[in-house]
């Protein structure tokens, strides 16, 4: 049989929609400067899809610096991977910034968030070694444990009894092969919003041998007295053993990093592949990186600002009753009821009639039945913003609920 023979019969979870939905509801296109309100396909819509939490991705002092930085560096600046000729003073001092502001030892640099992370799992384990991690991770973790050659368990989400159950499992293993566990949680679960239950999960280390690992994408910048993140929320920031965090939420940029103690932190640096083997971060990002960091710690205007607009947003929900589910965190989902049919005339209502771009996610992602409309606040919303989304919501459902959207691709434009 020819490789590419069974394209034409599968073209996987989310390619069997590609002719329905391409332009639409996947790969759309957002147009304009980064805001509260974009333009799709030609209209003005209160743009609820991009990770600009503390508003920084248009913000005038982050463009200058921008700007200069690609003026001064160029975007080639540095060449070669960071181990081999692309290391920098600038790079080491962002470290050094990043591993203070998130209360570790010291921090190493990572060109993109999910390759990043992925290797970092690949790197800290080996075959005698145990992985568990929580069932709804991310994707990045989901292959960077895939990666691995040992054993793997995935407990339950946020379910600790389920965690102590596979712990114990993995404890058995570790005894008779001399190797280690490594725990993986998120601090915020960014589809449902949910922090992950990290003082619980810490607590079990009285009783297990483990290390965890913490992926705070949506965290870092969002939660916590200082915005460190969800172990700082949680108070315990210092169990976290292995921290990170990615620039692509609250500093809306590019690139990431990994933040511990200095022996972990130094063997990751001189192992992970991804890193090893791949240019360094530009210059010009990583003094970027630096700009924006510096707001995020130095002005808590943004995070209130933000956590005004989501206690606005979630609050407003839930008095007209919608499901927002179990979120204590920015992200804020909004549960209906239905198929696809339903899910895309909703969403194109919402769009196309209200002027309201979310997020739509649907069966295998979450249970087949649901309708995930997903939400992402924004310091720059405004207040005219939340009202106008409230009220789209609050008729939206009313019109799932008598069947407007049964058996039809959308309804008719207003």
């Amino acid at each position: 049989m020819d490789l590419f023979s069974k394209i034409k019969k599968n073209r996987g979870p989310l390619g069997q929609y590609q002719e329905r939905a391409e332009g639409e509801y996947i790969f759309p296109k957002l147009e304009g400067p980064l805001s509260s309100r974009m333009t799709f396909k030609g209209k003005e819509v209160i743009c609820w899809s991009i990770n600009n939490y503390l508003g920084l991705g248009n913000h005038p002092e982050i463009r200058k610096v921008d700007a200069q930085a690609a003026a001064d560096y160029g975007l080639a600046y540095p060449m070669g991977s960071r181990m081999m000729s692309g290391a920098t003073e600038l790079h080491d001092e962002l470290e050094r910034q990043l591993a203070d502001f998130v209360q570790k030892e010291t921090a190493v640099l990572l060109n993109f968030g999910y390759q990043g992370i992925m290797s970092a799992v690949d790197s800290l384990l080996g075959r005698r070694d145990v992985v568990v991690y929580d069932s709804e991770s991310h994707a990045c973790i989901v292959d960077g444990v895939r990666m691995h050659l040992g054993k793997r368990f995935a407990f339950e989400h946020n379910n600790i009894e389920s965690l102590e159950k596979h712990l114990k499992s993995a404890s058995a293993i570790v005894e008779k092969t001399g190797g280690g566990i490594l725990v993986i949680s998120e601090g915020v679960f960014g589809m449902r919003g949910d922090q992950g239950k990290l003082r619980e999960i810490v607590a079990l280390k009285e009783k297990y041998n483990f290390r965890l690992m913490v992926d705070d994408a949506h965290g870092f910048g969002t939660l916590g007295k200082t915005g460190a993140g969800a172990g700082e929320e949680q108070n315990v920031q210092q169990d976290i053993d292995v921290y990170f965090a990615t620039f692509a939420k609250s500093m809306a940029s590019v690139g990431a990093f990994l933040a511990g103690d200095k022996d972990v932190i130094d063997y990751l640096r001189y192992n992970m592949r991804s890193q090893i083997f791949a240019k360094s971060l530009m210059s010009p990002i990583v003094a970027g990186a630096m700009k924006r960091l510096a707001m995020l710690r130095d002005d808590p205007s943004f995070k209130n600002k933000l956590w005004e607009n989501v206690n606005m947003l979630q609050s407003g929900l839930k008095e007209r009753g919608l499901d927002i589910g179990n979120t204590n965190s920015c992200v804020t989902p909004v549960y209906l009821k239905g198929g696809v049919d339903e899910a895309v005339g909703v969403t194109h209502d919402l769009r196309n009639n209200f002027g309201i771009f979310c997020s739509m996610v649907i069966f295998p992602v979450i249970p087949k039945g649901m309708i995930l409309l997903r939400l992402i606040p924004t310091s720059v919303h405004t207040t005219e913003d939340i009202e106008a989304t409230l009220d789209a919501f609050e008729q939206v459902a009313a019109r799932l609920k008598e069947g407007v959207y049964s058996n039809a691709t959308s309804p008719k434009d207003a």
